[in-house]
Parts: structure tokens; C-alpha cells; sequence
């Protein structure tokens, strides 16, 4: 169970850096949670952070309450999520 929350808390860092290439690039947040983040914290630096530190509580949670199979569907959706960032960020730069 462990080892399914370290990859959960792999694929936020990925999802931020993703995001933040994005960002930088102009490209506007998807996410209404996350664009309110955004927005509404100081930086959105700080913004996007926080609203990952609320996922890997999320995630913590769902480790300590044993709800294996819903941390596992977690770990697909990110990691489709920051495929289709990279492979977005690929296709934008070719």
C-alpha cells in the first residue's frame, strides 16, 4: 500500500511540472479547482502546491483507511493524466 502511495505522490510532482510548462507556455488550466487555486493563493506557484498537498493528504488517507482500490484508480488517472501532458507538450513543440 505504500508503494501505491509513493507512486501517487510521484505522478503530483509530475502533474506539477507538467502544469507548470504549460503555464509558462500560456496554455490555460482545464482544472476549475485548480485555476481557482491559481488565482486566488498569492503565486499561482503556491496555488498549484497547495492543491497538491491536498491530493497527497487525499492519498494518505485513502492509504491509512485501507481503500486500496480507490488509490489504484488515483495512480491510473494521474498517470493517463500526465501521459496525455506530455504527450501534449511533445506535439506542441514538433
Amino acid at each position: 500500500m505504500m508503494s501505491s502511495l509513493a507512486v501517487f505522490a510521484y505522478f503530483q510532482v509530475l502533474d506539477v511540472l507538467t502544469t507548470v510548462v504549460f503555464l509558462l507556455h500560456g496554455v490555460k488550466e482545464a482544472n476549475p479547482l485548480v485555476k481557482f487555486a491559481l488565482v486566488a493563493a498569492p503565486t499561482p506557484l503556491l496555488g498549484l502546491l497547495l492543491i497538491k498537498v491536498v491530493a497527497v493528504s487525499l492519498g494518505v488517507f485513502c492509504c491509512l483507511g485501507g481503500r486500496t482500490k480507490l488509490l489504484t484508480r488515483m495512480n491510473v488517472f494521474f498517470a493517463f493524466l500526465v501521459s496525455w501532458n506530455l504527450v501534449a507538450l511533445i506535439a506542441s513543440f514538433a
